[in-house]
Formats: structure tokens, sequence, C-alpha cells
């Protein structure tokens, strides 16, 4: 049953309904119904680890990984297997982890339910496993109970309940006879019956979890390795394949052109492009739990990076979600010290109930008061309900008794006997504050049995945090977007929103679903938040702004947001969240206060160059080694490196630049996003330049030198090498090279495995020896040509920046 239609049936409408009565089910019945109705439990719905496992071995880069291990193993060429075997392995292994750690937020929704239930069966109270309730139980909640369904309301004088964690509301909700409650909500106060209306997955917060379940995206980062993988993979396959054809009809042994067309393919592959990106991540990934952000799911990191919106619930996360007195305005000859004085002496500590926590701390931060509050006894105390609307207490002090009391303004008028002279202003007053966003609250007090007499109005509001506005002001700086998103008013949104510095353009999120995708797109990316919003308004939202390419942030801490963490590209439970939004979310945030996220993203974004840096390079050695040799095969019909050369350079040059990982860089001040156009093009180019260089290297050697084929072969594999390891160094930033110093274990990394590829060639191990004349001669010729290339490669960034520019005008 929705809960639309329980609430506005009458308790006898939905006993009926539910054949039900006050005095509950019989046992035998509740069999029945459990049987039709299910378990009231969250259904958990596991995917078999071994499935998920192998899932890290189907696409198209682990297939043409897959087809070289067979190949290799077919043609006994076990080096070659081994090496690839690992590197399947290794990505696999990194990829299968973090979604193993990350991916229980319905586990977590599931745990929140209440163990336990009051519930009357066979016309007795009994406490039976809240998993065990169906349509139709009564059921009895108090203070401290977890609600354990989605109930009405039948019986009872009041209930406040907290239902913050499941709409988004900032104070407690007052619940009488004939209101609903939604499972998984906690009562503050109070004692009621209730008869249970929905159970398990049909329940407000049943539906919650579905949403969360239901919420998947493909991250941009596993988009960008495909793009990237397909682009390499097709080169490779046409050039192998036309080399494969010549050599068959120039009569070449089938068994040398596969296994070199084997290793040149493998060469060629990205094998490690995803093992590389994701150990970058990881890495990232410990530096932001440094920074209090602890990430879950690493392709977040990049997601971070490129996140140019960020919708912001605002209790808990830009407020603090703790209520306090924001105004006083004494009446009469009455004072503001008065106004507390009075109104904490019509509250009880000893209740919790937020509202007079808020004003006895209030009261406390003057000494006067608090002071003065010691010779006052309060004898007795009757707390807040529906009915009354107030709180009152006798008080006495030197023999003197006085009764006091708060509550809602127009009750307190109510016990004053010429109202009329002020009641106009009181109302006035009221409205101002539901103009800001505040609940205005009246205190009144009468002495010795005489007439009541108006203290004054005190206003409550959930205060922004601190850090909030100067938070939102660098997102903003940042070229990144801020929405607030709240279950509250529209009023009190727009005060929040004003108190931050954002824009005060608040829309109701309800309207939003009935209009077409187009026009509520535009809608929601003018607007600067949201009021009055569900769970799956949040959902709606955040799909919206994605449908329009924009990659969406969510922060939050309740249930309530936990399907919207989910399906945003960067979901962010903030410090105190549920389990439940900690688990839906992709960041989790340990730290209070929204600048931790301010370093995270300035963290993904470094960890984005990196990955770029990476990327370029990658691309950037297959085109000019494949293409290369490719050409030379074809067009000079030699073989300018032998197999064991290139699997030495896929060896020595890729493995050490994974210390990429550590590099120093500069995050950019705008949001980054994967531009495969910018990517390939740069990429495209260095690896032409390569080419070139290559060919001219082979024409020094054959024609100035007169190497034999030997040595020929020995010259170029150092060439590759040194220049690939040059390439890092030009990859790595967007201007010249020398403008950031690339950091120590990068350094180390490529300075020892160059150094090794030197003395292989200089002293003959594994290789012909050509000595140190002409090793000195290739690091010369690399280092000048490096230096040329760099300030061709900025240049040619400006050229590409411009053209993307005029294009997408």
């Amino acid at each position: 049953m929705k809960k639309e239609e329980a609430k506005n049936m009458s308790i006898d409408e939905l006993l009926k309904k539910l054949s039900t009565a006050k005095n509950g089910l019989s046992g035998e019945e509740a069999k029945k119904r459990l049987e039709q109705y299910g378990l009231n439990q969250i259904e958990d719905k596991q995917i078999n680890p071994l499935l998920k496992l192998l899932g890290y071995f189907w696409g198209p880069i682990p297939w043409m990984i897959e087809i070289a291990a067979v190949l290799s193993a077919l043609i006994h060429h076990w080096e070659d297997f081994w090496i690839i075997a690992v590197l399947l392995l290794l990505n696999a292994g990194v990829g299968f982890w973090q979604e193993f750690k990350a991916d229980n937020a319905i586990q977590a929704l599931k745990q929140r339910l209440s163990p336990e239930a009051k519930v009357r069966r066979d016309g007795t109270w009994v406490r039976v496993s809240s998993r065990e309730l169906v349509p139709g139980d009564v059921v009895r909640v108090r203070a401290g109970d977890i609600i354990p369904a989605d109930i009405k309301f039948i019986e009872g004088d009041f209930a406040q309940v907290d239902e913050s964690a499941l709409t988004g509301e900032s104070l407690p909700v007052e619940k009488s006879e004939n209101d609903i409650g939604f499972n998984g909500s906690a009562v503050k106060q109070g004692e009621m019956t209730a008869v249970v209306y929905a159970t398990g997955m049909e329940t407000y917060f049943g539906k919650t979890a579905k949403l969360v379940e239901g919420a998947k995206t493909v991250s941009h980062f596993q988009k960008a390795v495909v793009k990237i993988a397909d682009y390499l993979i097709v080169l490779a396959l046409i050039l192998v394949s036309v080399i494969f054809v010549i050599a068959l009809f120039r009569h070449e042994s089938i068994l040398s052109i596969l296994q070199f067309s084997l290793v040149l393919t493998v060469a060629s592959i990205p094998v490690a492009l995803p093992a590389v990106l994701s150990v970058t991540m990881a890495i990232g990934a410990m530096a932001l739990a440094k920074k209090e952000a602890i990430v879950s799911r690493l392709v977040a990191i990049e997601e971070m990076a490129g996140m140019d919106i960020l919708c912001s619930d605002k209790t808990g996360t830009i407020t603090q979600n703790k209520i306090s007195v924001a105004e006083l305005v004494p009446y009469h000859d009455f004072t503001a010290q008065d106004i507390l004085r009075i109104g904490s002496l019509a509250s009880k500590e000893e209740n919790n109930d937020p509202i007079d926590n808020a004003i006895i701390s209030k009261a406390k931060q003057d000494q006067a008061i608090a002071r003065d509050l010691q010779s006052y006894t309060v004898n007795k105390f009757k707390p807040f309900d529906p009915k009354s609307k107030r709180t009152e207490g006798i008080v006495t002090m030197k023999n003197k008794e006085f009764i006091v009391s708060k509550g809602a303004p127009q009750v307190i008028l109510a016990l004053i006997d010429k109202k009329e002279e002020f009641e106009q202003e009181v109302n006035a007053k009221v409205a101002e504050f539901a103009e800001k966003g505040y609940r205005a609250l009246g205190v009144a007090q009468k002495v010795d049995g005489k007439q009541w007499q108006y203290v004054g109005l005190l206003a409550l509001e959930d205060p922004p945090r601190e850090d909030s506005a100067a938070t939102i002001k660098t997102a903003q700086e940042m070229g990144i977007t801020v929405k607030m998103v709240t279950g509250d008013h529209q009023a009190i949104a727009r005060q929040i929103a004003h108190e931050v510095q954002m824009g005060e353009n608040i829309v109701k999120a309800a309207g939003l679903a009935d209009k077409p995708d187009r026009t509520a797109i535009k809608e929601v990316e003018a607007a600067d938040g949201f009021a009055q919003v569900f769970p799956e308004h949040k959902y709606h939202i955040v799909e919206l702004l994605q449908k329009n390419d924009h990659i969406v942030g969510m922060t939050g801490d309740g249930v309530n947001d936990a399907p919207a963490l989910k399906k945003a590209d960067v979901g962010i439970a903030v410090e105190g969240a549920t389990d439940a939004a900690k688990s839906a979310a992709s960041i989790v945030l340990t730290k209070a206060g929204l600048s931790v996220i301010i370093d995270a993203i300035k963290q993904s974004r470094e960890i984005f160059q990196r990955m770029t840096s990476y990327s370029i390079y990658r691309i950037t050695e297959t085109i000019r080694v494949l293409l290369f040799v490719s050409l030379s095969i074809i067009v000079f019909k030699f073989y300018p490196v032998t197999a064991l050369m290139i699997v030495l350079l896929a060896l020595l040059n890729d493995a050490p630049i994974m210390t990429i990982a550590y590099d120093n860089v500069k995050y950019s001040s705008t949001p980054d996003k994967w531009n495969m156009r910018l990517v390939l093009g740069i990429a495209s180019l260095l690896g032409v330049l390569g080419v070139l260089e290559s060919f001219a290297v082979l024409y020094i050697g054959r024609e100035f030198f007169h190497l034999d084929r030997a040595l020929l072969q020995s010259f170029i594999y150092l060439k590759l090498s040194v220049s690939g390891h040059y390439t890092v160094f030009m990859t790595r930033a967007r201007g010249h090279f020398w403008e950031v110093a690339p950091a120590k274990p990068l350094l180390i990394a490529v300075i020892t495995t160059q150094l090794i590829a030197t003395l292989i060639t200089v002293y003959g191990i594994f290789l012909p020896a050509m000595g140190w004349g002409l090793a000195g001669f290739i690091w010369l010729e690399a280092t000048v040509v490096f230096v040329l290339i760099d300030f061709l490669k900025v240049r040619f960034y400006d050229v590409l920046d411009h053209n993307q520019v005029r294009f997408s005008r």
C-alpha cells in the first residue's frame, strides 16, 4: 500500500482494508500473511564473487591479452605467457578487490531494520522479530524505538519522531492519531499504538533500497580506457595483419612470423594500462585518506576530478543538524535574558528534546542567567504534546510560585487576557521569522496566580556550519556549481542559501517529475537548490543533470540520500553519515564540514593529471614502436628490433612507469574531463615525430656508422628505450618539461631502467655489444630531439585548444 493511500484513509477504513482490528491479528493469521507478503526485510541480491571476478576477464582488452597468452603457450613462448598472465591477473585483482569492498549498500540498509517489535497477537502484547511483522499487525512504539515498518497511528496521545534520516527534515515530527510513520525513523518522545500497512520492500524505506540497487553507472574512467584500448587495438591489428600478409607473400617462415607478430601485438596492446591507472588511483586513495576522505570506489577519484556540479544535502552537510536559538524578541518590560531564563524553566534537559536542549544551551552561555537559574526549583513539569502544543512548568523561588510555559506563538497568545493589544505585532513577527525559515516559539509566565504575561518570542534555526560559506565559494572558484538539496521548506532553504552566499533560486522538487526531460533539465540547471525533496526526487535530479553530460557529485548523510549517492558520479557521505549512506557513497568523509571536499577535489585533479600523462605516454609509445617496426618491415624488409628486444622494452619501460603515481603535478583550476580528441591528438603527433626520429637514427646507423644488422638492432633498441622514457617527461605536463620537477621515485626509476638498458647494449648482455661511443651518440641525439619536440608539443597544445574552442562554438 502506498503512503498517500494510507495517509488519506481514516483509521476505520484502513483497518477494514487490512482485514484487522485494534486487537491485532491472531497468530494463525499472521503466519498466513507472512507466507503471502514475505519477511519484513530488505531483499539482498548477492552476485556470486566468482562470477564478479570472472567479469574482469571479459572485454576488448582482456580478450586481446588472453588471445596473446594462448598464442604464446601454443608456440611455447613461455616468457611472454607468464608476463601477460601476471599483468592480466594484476589488473583483475585490483578492480575486483575495490568493488568487493565497496558494493554493500543494500546490506547496510538491511541492518538498519529494528531487530524486535512489540506486537499484539491473539489479544496479547508480545515481542517478536521485526522480520515477522505483516500488514495488519498492531504494534506499540515508544521513545527510543526504531519504527519497524510503515505504520498508521491509531491510539495514544502523541509521539515525536525523528525522520531526518529518511526525509531530510531538520526537526522531529509530531505524530498523533491518523498520522503515518515510516520504517527506520526513530521515536524521540511519547508512546502510541499503530497498525502496520506496509512491510519489507513495500515500505518507504524499502523503496529507497530499490533505488540504491538500481543505481548503476559506467564511469568516465572505464569509457576512456575502452576508447584508448580500441584505438590501439585497431591500429595494432591492421599493422600486424599487413605484416603477416606481406611476410607470407615473401615466403618467410610462418612460425617466425607468428612469433614476431605475437610479440609485436603484445607490445602494442595496452596490457598494463588498466593496472597502471588503477594503481595510480589506489595510491591517490591512500593520500586522500590522510586528508580525511576514505575512497571506497577507485574510479570516483577520476570522477571527482571532473565533477562540475555538486548537489549538497542541507541538513547535516551545509548546516550543523543542530537546533539553536537564532533571535529573541521580548515584549513589555521583559528582556532577552528573561526569555532565555523562563524558556529554560519551561524546558527539561532529561527529556533530550532538541528544542529544549537548544534553549537550555543558549541560556547556559550567559553566566548571569546560569547562576540565576540555580535559585529556581521546578516542582512539576508537563512535556510538550500535540494537543496543547506547549510545555508547562510549576516553579518556586523564595516562596514565590511561578507557572512558566513555552509553545506555539498563537497558543501562548491565547493564554493572555488582553492579547488584542499586541496580537498583530506577534503575528507580524512570526510571519517575519517564517520568511527567514525560522520556527517561532512563544514564552509566557504567571506569577503568584496572577494573569499570564507574554514574555516574548524566540526563533529556532539549524545554522550553517562555520566553514560552509568559504567552502562553497572555493568550490565555485574551482569551476564547480553547488546546488542545495533539502527536505525542508523553501523559506528555510532560501535563508540558509542567503547565509552561505549561494544563489537563492530554490525550487520545489515535486514539480520536476511531471515535466518533460528537456524542460526539467533546464530548470534543474538554472536552480540554485531544491526544497521539499524526497529520495526519488534526489535520484531524479542527479539523473537529469547526468543526461546533460554533467559529472555530478552528491553529498549526504541519511538513508534518504543513499539512492542519489549511488547514482551520482561521485557520492560523498559526510562525517556522521548513516551506514546506508556510507555504503552507497564512493567517498566517505571522516572529518566534520565540507572543507575536506576541497582538499579531495584538489587531490583528485592531481591524480587525474597523472592518469592523463600515462595515457598519452602509452599511446605515444605504441604508435612510435608499432608504426616504426611495421613500416621498416613493409618498406625496407628489415626487422629493426628482435622479439626479445620488444619484450625488454615492455619490461624496462612499462614496469617502472607505475611510479608516475607519485609524480609531482599541478592540479587544474577547472574540472578535468577525458578529452579523447586532445589525448589522441597530442599522442599521435608525438608518436609520428618519434617514428620520423627513429628512421633518422636508422639511416645514420646504416649510412654513417655502417653497422651490421645485429649491431644496428642494438643501436635502434637503445634509441627506442631512451626516447621512450624521455617521452614520460614530455607527456607529464602541458607546458615545458622543466616547469614542474619530477618526483624522486619517478626520476630514480627512469635513471635505473635506462642505465640497465644502456649497460645491456654496451656490454652485450642478451644483445650484441656496441660500446660506449654508440651509446653516447644515442643519448646525445635523444636529448637534443627531446628538447625540440617538447617545444613543438607546447605549440601543438595551443593549436588544439584554439581549434577546440572554435569547434565548440
